[in-house]
């Protein structure tokens, strides 16, 4: 869009918010193809914080990182002045980065590099610059030498021990211990102040010791400094009375009352009011301690007002007020009151809440088209008000050359009618007395024609009457304007039913089926234009025409739930039936047909609701029915049915942690009553939820409950039988047991690392029940192990996990979680030891070598890795390897990488299963539980040949009287130079008796042969195989014949057609007829005996001859009859015998059983089966099935 060049005033406030909203409607996609081409004034994307403080034990590293193109170069000032780094050598900067790392190793001086740093990144479109980067070096100076006088003090008395810590930067952690490196108990009488000294409202004879000691840990250094002991003696009156009276002879002085009582008054702050400064989102703490006897309590009101609920927490024994992420509201008069019975006390404390500046706008990037408007916003708060100042690539504006197309208007920058030299990266500075904000945001005038980033071609899919949206997604300076049509009309599409929305997309609010079709998107600027092509596909909805209905059905019988479904054809329909909103149980009695569900032999646990869900990729339905099962038959005389509930539930007995139950149990319905069941309700933590408590023997009606803190019960009863459980009883009255201390601590608490510098702990969180009275928390505490420090402690709540940031890698820690609640501490709890998080292996195993050992297998050799250099657990090494080609192929081929992994321990391993006369590359890396380390240099390694694959088919062509011609194709695995093939064959006779072996080498360039002089029509078997330099691979075996004489075939036909060869045909048929009658005869005349007549008509039908005339056996067979037939590879109970196995696993290598060692490895030794010797005349026509070798790797 182009706009015309106006005059603009300090009151053009609608102009300005008119240009804001042209300006945000460009933006610079993510989109990389189009960033490539785009230049960019530098941003800064990464630099150290404002306030740096520098651990003196490591290299000093200031960040600062920027993006632009073309790629920023980066320099420094120090103290305001240009910091030359190439002059000192400790100094480096990180290449493509303005990151200093400055090597303070071997001698170098920390505090030689204290300043105020600032770093500038420039390219050809302007600079950017970093906040002022203030380097201080962390300081834990040593305690002061004094000496120390103890103190003797009444008791009753109050009494401050002072701690005066050395200043150190940061400040240090105060905490008071005693010889033994215990922490000193405190209370409301006993209480550390803010400012470290140790506070008694009053002192009491068992204060008496001799090692009251401060303690300074300085953090960032890792250090504690200890004062020197404190000595405390406590007088008790008659110690005092002994003392005087052995001085003044006198037998009593100050009396047997030790200080009496008092009203309270305090020790810090003094006076009546005092004031406190604190700066808007920090923490403000106020602290009141008294002295008094009894040991006053401290109370807080705010004077002006409520104090905030939530952003309020009380500490040290109520005696400190904190509020978090304070807010000018916070500001006001605070009044902390100590209070025993013998009076009162205040103390007002005035609070003025100040801010450093804090953003309301902050200057955003601004992208503009030549000539055209737009404006930085730079708009900051603070108290005082912040100044605000503009900087243009670093220099102060009013130092910046002239730019007729800028403005400033009172705190902004207006620019108007700019070109493209007007490219530059401002920096707007809002600073009062507390602090400052320093922002860049460039301006960047660019003239590029529309494109189109939604991606061409793309299908919507929409189901019929509900909104479709089709996307436009362009980039353009000036903005696009985008329009769309449909089909091949030219009417732009605009109006009902369509809706145009400003970022390009076209919307359809209710589609229909003519509202398919092909949109064009068209986005046009000054420069140019672009259009898109996507697709938009109205489909018909899925609807169940036909859904389940309730069924009544009776105890095993069939029941059919129908699903009929109308969709869009084009869709593909999924039908899912699902049981009370779970899976169909995996029965065959659920059958899913095509438009129904079929369940028979319905059973009792069939009941239930059954739903229909028919799913397309854009829409479903769903329908929904219940099945009930009835009794098959009607019931016994005898009714048997669940009990009735129990009534008259009384509590007796009561005590803290235990009370009596009593009922009546109701009637049992014929089947007696087994047991009860006695649930509870805890009304305060689960309400309405009933758990079991214990179960008691049907006989009794009395039980003894053990009871739990701080719960809210309620009790019922329900009675068992053989049929069921009655309906619960009535609830009884509530019984509240009081609040205590938890009982146990979580469980299944533990440790690890999720990222390289955290320590996550995870606990199973204490139910309502468990937490034993209110406020429950967690108390976890946690240190570096083998470090001698302190456990580092927060309380949470309600959480499950805290994690530790910040922490070395790979490092462990001990820690333990305890439960807390208002009543005290559950019990001590065990410590845990984890490890803060892995991160990948730092560096590849070096050292790598390569032994081939034979065509398939080779060994790996490699040095062990450092073990500071796996950042975690090594879990082992890890060797990729991948064939590069074949040395029969010049062609490279990658055939896909694969991996072994090794154990932690070994420094070497095989790879097996290598193909021969290959090339192949390998690499080994380090493993840890975060995953691979980087890999080693790739190592090359070719294996040598080995014996050939079998030949890719055989086959016998071109039969004559006295030849065969054989056809065949080279192995597909030569794995190496075919040095020839090897031809055996052999006759086979009408016995299938083999004829002598013969025996053929051919050359290893032919691919047919032709055997000649062969005996007519003869079967002849094949084998043939190639071989290598390695020796013979696997064969393959064929069968072919000659053909037939023509003459002897004819003499064959002749001989049936001859009139002497039919007459003794006819003779021999004429003797067999003979005989036969002879025999018939024979038999009639033997008669029929009684014991013969009755055997046959008492005959057991089981074991009657089979007749022929039934198409069965008229004899019963013996075990020699049930021999298997010649040739049979199987016998007829399905078991393969040792010797009639064709594959038989001793057939191959050399007896040794196959085993696996300690990394996975196979050992053993397979070969091929060995041929028979010819000799024996039974050999199969069938192939041997060969095996390729796999040699044994450790």
């Amino acid at each position: 869009m182009q706009l015309k060049r106006r005059g603009l005033t300090s009151g053009g406030s609608p102009l300005i918010l008119f240009m804001c909203q042209l300006i945000a409607a460009l933006d610079v996609p993510l989109d990389p193809k189009i960033l490539e081409g785009l230049q960019q004034p530098p941003t800064i994307t990464h630099q150290s914080p404002k306030d740096y403080i520098i651990d003196p034990r490591e290299n000093i590293v200031i960040q600062c990182e920027a993006k632009g193109k073309p790629t920023p170069r980066f320099s420094w000032t120090r103290n305001g002045t240009h910091f030359d780094t190439d002059k000192d050598s400790r100094i480096m900067m990180k290449p493509n980065s303005g990151t200093l790392v400055i090597d303070i190793s071997n001698g170098g001086k920390p505090d030689a590099y204290e300043g105020i740093y600032q770093c500038s990144a420039r390219n050809e479109h302007g600079t950017a610059v970093s906040n002022n980067i203030v380097i201080r070096q962390s300081r834990s100076p040593l305690w002061s030498k004094e000496k120390l006088q103890p103190y003797i003090v009444q008791e009753g008395s109050s009494l401050v021990l002072p701690c005066r810590p050395p200043v150190g930067l940061p400040p240090p952690i105060i905490f008071w211990m005693d010889n033994y490196f215990q922490r000193l108990p405190q209370s409301n009488r006993v209480s550390q102040g803010l400012n470290g000294d140790l506070y008694f409202s009053n002192l009491k004879v068992e204060d008496t010791r001799s090692d009251y000691i401060c303690y300074a840990r300085f953090n960032h250094t890792q250090t504690i400094q200890q004062k020197q002991p404190i000595s405390v003696k406590v007088l008790s009156m008659d110690a005092i009375n002994e003392t005087f009276a052995a001085f003044l002879n006198d037998t009593e002085f100050f009396g047997d009352m030790p200080v009496g009582e008092r009203r309270p008054t305090f020790l810090v702050p003094t006076g009546q009011n005092s004031s406190k400064l604190v700066l808007r989102g920090e923490i403000l703490k106020l602290e009141c301690i008294a002295e008094g006897l009894p040991t006053p309590e401290i109370h807080w009101i705010k004077e002006s007002g409520e104090l905030p609920a939530k952003r309020t927490f009380y500490e040290n024994f109520q005696k400190t007020l904190k509020i978090v992420a304070v807010t000018e509201a916070d500001g006001g008069s605070y009044r902390c009151t100590a209070k025993n019975h013998l009076g009162l006390v205040h103390h007002t404390i005035k609070v003025t809440v100040k801010s450093s500046p804090y953003w309301i706008n902050e200057p955003k990037n601004l992208i503009l088209a030549p000539q055209e408007t737009g404006i930085l916003l730079c708009r900051a708060s603070g108290n005082p008000k912040p100044s605000i100042t503009w900087l243009m690539n670093g220099i102060p504006i009013e130092n910046s050359p002239d730019d007729p197309s800028r403005k400033i208007d009172n705190d902004n920058i207006v620019f108007s009618d700019v070109q493209k030299d007007s490219s530059a990266v401002y920096q707007c500075n809002a600073s009062n007395e507390y602090g400052y904000l320093l922002s860049n945001a460039f301006v960047n005038v660019l003239a590029v024609p529309p494109r189109i980033l939604t991606p061409p071609n793309h299908l919507y899919q929409v189901i019929i009457s509900r909104p479709a949206l089709l996307d436009c997604l362009t980039f353009g300076s000036p903005v696009p304007k985008v329009q769309w049509f449909k089909d091949n009309h030219a009417s732009i599409l605009d109006g009902d039913p369509y809706i145009a929305h400003k970022n390009g997309s076209l919307e359809i609010h209710v589609a229909q089926k003519a509202d398919s079709g092909k949109y064009t998107c068209v986005g046009i600027n000054e420069l140019g234009k672009a259009e898109n092509v996507v697709h938009l596909e109205v489909k018909e909805s899925v609807r169940i025409i036909a859904q389940p209905e309730y069924r009544v059905v009776q105890k095993a019988g069939t029941v059919v739930f129908e699903c009929r479904v109308k969709h869009d054809p084009s869709l593909e329909l999924t039908i899912t039936w699902l049981k009370d909103e779970n899976s169909l149980p995996e029965d065959e009695r659920f059958v899913v047909g095509k438009d129904s569900l079929t369940i028979t032999d319905v059973t009792e646990a069939d009941e239930g609701t059954y739903t229909c869900i028919a799913n397309t990729s854009l829409d479903k339905d769903i329908a929904r029915a219940e099945l009930t099962v009835v009794a098959a038959t009607p019931t016994p005389p005898i009714i048997y049915d669940y009990p009735d509930p129990p009534s008259d539930l009384e509590l007796t007995d009561e005590h803290e942690r235990s009370i009596q139950l009593t009922w009546t149990p109701g009637d049992d319905n014929n089947s007696p009553i087994e047991k009860f069941i006695i649930e509870y309700e805890d009304g305060l933590h689960d309400p309405d939820v009933w758990h079991n408590l214990t179960e008691v023997p049907g006989q009794k009606t009395t039980a003894h409950l053990k009871l739990s803190p701080f719960v809210w019960y309620s009790f019922r009863v329900i009675s068992v039988n053989k049929v069921g459980r009655s309906q619960p009883s009535s609830p009884s009255r509530q019984y509240q047991t009081p609040g205590a201390a938890p009982d146990e601590n979580p469980i299944i608490v533990k440790g690890a690392g999720s990222e390289p510098d955290n320590f996550v702990i995870t606990w199973e969180p204490l139910t309502g029940i468990q937490s034993n009275g209110p406020g429950l928390q967690y108390k976890v505490s946690w240190r570096q192990k083998d470090v001698n420090e302190e456990f580092t402690t927060i309380k949470v709540a309600n959480v499950s996990k805290y994690i530790v940031s910040a922490t070395p890698t790979f490092v462990p820690y001990e820690f333990y979680v305890q439960a807390i609640n208002d009543y005290g501490p559950g019990p001590e709890p065990l410590i845990h030891v984890g490890h803060s998080g892995e991160d990948l292996p730092m560096v590849a195993p070096p050292n790598v070598r390569v032994r081939v050992e034979n065509s398939t297998l080779a060994e790996v050799h490699w040095d062990a890795v450092p073990a500071k250099s796996v950042r975690g657990i090594l879990k082992g090494y890890k060797i990729y390897y991948w064939k590069e080609r074949s040395l029969n192929k010049r062609k490279r081929r990658n055939t896909g990488k694969s991996s072994l992994m090794f154990d932690k321990n070994k420094t070497h391993g095989k790879l097996p299963g290598l193909e021969p006369f290959s090339h192949y590359v390998l690499n080994v890396r380090a493993v840890n539980g975060k995953g691979d380390g980087p890999r080693s240099p790739d190592q090359h390694f070719e294996t040598p040949e080995g014996v050939p694959g079998a030949p890719a088919f055989l086959k016998v062509t071109n039969p004559t009287l006295d030849s065969l011609t054989l056809e065949w194709s080279p192995p597909v695995h030569r794995n190496g130079i075919l040095t020839g093939y090897t031809l055996r064959y052999q006759a086979i006779n009408n016995t299938h008796k083999l004829g002598p072996l013969l025996e053929l080498v051919i050359p290893g360039n032919e691919t047919s042969w032709t055997l000649k002089n062969l005996n007519y029509s003869t079967r002849y078997k094949f084998y043939f195989h190639a071989q290598t330099s390695k020796g013979p691979g696997s064969s393959l075996t064929e069968e072919g014949v000659t053909i037939m004489d023509e003459a002897m075939a004819s003499r064959q036909v002749d001989i049936a057609t001859q009139g002497w060869f039919i007459g003794l045909m006819c003779a021999i048929a004429l003797l067999i007829l003979v005989l036969l009658i002879i025999c018939f005869i024979k038999r009639n005349k033997g008669g029929k005996y009684p014991v013969k007549e009755k055997e046959d008509a008492h005959a057991d039908p089981e074991i009657q001859p089979m007749k022929e005339d039934d198409g069965t056996f008229g004899e019963y067979s013996d075990t020699e009859d049930h021999k298997p037939l010649k040739g049979s590879r199987t016998p007829s109970n399905g078991t393969v015998k040792k010797e009639d196995s064709d594959d038989s696993l001793v057939d191959y290598g050399e007896g040794g059983e196959g085993q696996f060692n300690e990394d996975g490895s196979f050992i053993g030794q397979y070969s091929g089966k060995k041929e028979k010797e010819t000799a024996e005349g039974n050999e199969s026509s069938e192939a041997p099935s060969p095996v390729n070798a796999m040699n044994s790797f450790v």
